[in-house]
């Protein structure tokens, strides 16, 4: 369990450590977390969330990506905390929440978040939450108090009309990811009415650094088996190793060894893997290596990198149940206001360095909130009657009634 927190926070990077002559004398004991049965709940379940959006969106895309669960898990709530009857079932259980009420949710969201950033002086690690609305736009207040007090967001009405709400959104992003999120979003639609925002930063040192003066140009093997050669890392220090009969998985831990960064490597091709890849298989990897007392001291070659990405993610949060909210005719957002509402988007911009230092990376999920002017249905349920007419001359074809539709 003591890693579990690990994967809400970078579960998709990948790891460095430090030369012999760069060695501390010691390192630290991570700090304890305390964490109830509830807490503890929620991060499992936090967990499958994000191993399963994390398989659908990798399944779809290809190239380097990453994804921050905990960030899109976090904005999520914020909107299940406005939502009711089936689109608030739909997201409750596709966040896996369906077993708690949203007190429980709220409060273990909150003692955890307090917990992980005071964990670790030597690693930077922040996170912050902010809804913007149209200055008009009237939101109940008692939505606006739940995301004060369980999630201290920030919650401000703007002028969406004007130039200057684009810019404060984006410099509140730019700001709260330490300026490696410049921008997330293009322009502000007439039908906007909210943006629900998470922002998560990270920046730790290795417990142990790579040499860079080791640092050399080595082959890189692609899926295709096409060798290209990248900047490759070297050191030798302890970390530990698992394997099974489908990956090795090797683990490096950051400042006093509270966070650390997981790798997985396929024994097969990446493809294959991600189809079978679940939250039991991430928790057995978790097992293997919590299993091994002591790390080992070996040399370890790893490439350095850097990318940013950005992705929309209504197609996998579709699939993975979250249906009604992006229906503007089906949404209950009721929760937020009595305006029609409706998700229109779940975006996720990232960032993340990995060199012979240590690891930043960042992430801001937007959940745009819209207001729609298509009318609610209306829906014939019950006995009728049914006429055909020409309608320049009115006069009447046909008429009936249904009292039994049948067909």
């Amino acid at each position: 369990m003591k890693y579990s927190v690990i994967f809400l926070l970078m579960a998709f990077c990948l790891i460095s450590g430090c030369s012999k002559d760069d060695m501390p004398s010691g390192p630290q004991n991570p700090k304890p977390v305390n964490l109830t049965q509830k807490d503890e709940q929620i991060i499992n379940i936090s967990n499958h969330f994000g191993i399963n959006l994390f398989r659908e969106t990798a399944l779809a895309d290809d190239g380097n990506l990453m994804l921050s669960p905990l960030s899109a898990s976090t904005a999520l709530t914020m909107l299940l905390n406005g939502c009711n009857t089936g689109t608030y079932n739909q997201i409750r259980n596709m966040l896996g929440y369906d077993s708690l009420s949203l007190d429980e949710i709220n409060n273990s969201y909150k003692s955890l978040v307090q917990q992980l950033l005071n964990l670790d002086p030597e690693t930077n690690l922040a996170l912050a939450n902010s809804a913007w609305y149209r200055k008009d736009f009237m939101v109940k207040q008692t939505y606006l108090d739940q995301l004060n007090n369980y999630f201290d967001a920030n919650t401000e009405a703007l002028d969406f009309n004007s130039p200057s709400a684009l810019e404060t959104i984006n410099n509140w992003a730019k700001d709260n990811t330490n300026g490696k999120i410049e921008k997330v979003l293009d322009n502000i639609s007439s039908d906007a009415v909210m943006f629900l925002m998470n922002a998560l930063y990270f920046n730790g040192n290795w417990t142990y650094r790579f040499d860079k003066n080791k640092t050399s140009l080595l082959p890189f093997n692609s899926e295709n088996n096409i060798a290209t050669d990248v900047e490759m890392m070297r050191g030798e220090f302890p970390f530990r190793m698992h394997s099974n009969s489908n990956c090795t998985a090797i683990e490096i831990n950051y400042g006093r060894q509270n966070f650390a960064m997981d790798i997985i490597v396929p024994k097969g091709t990446l493809t294959e893997y991600l189809n079978e890849f679940t939250t039991g298989s991430w928790q057995s990897i978790i097992e293997g290596l919590d299993a091994i007392p002591e790390p080992t001291s070996a040399e370890l070659i790893v490439p350095k990198f850097r990318f940013d990405y950005e992705k929309y993610l209504n197609d996998e949060l579709k699939a993975l149940g979250m249906t009604y909210a992006f229906d503007p005719t089906l949404a209950d957002l009721s929760g937020i206001s009595d305006a029609n509402i409706y998700v229109s988007f779940v975006k996720q911009n990232t960032f993340v360095d990995m060199n012979e230092e240590g690891t930043e990376a960042a992430a801001v999920t937007t959940v745009g909130i819209y207001d729609t002017s298509a009318p609610l249905p209306f829906i014939v349920d019950k006995p009728f009657i049914f006429a055909i007419r020409e309608r320049i001359s009115n006069t009447l074809l046909f008429i009936g009634k249904v009292e039994l539709p049948v067909y």
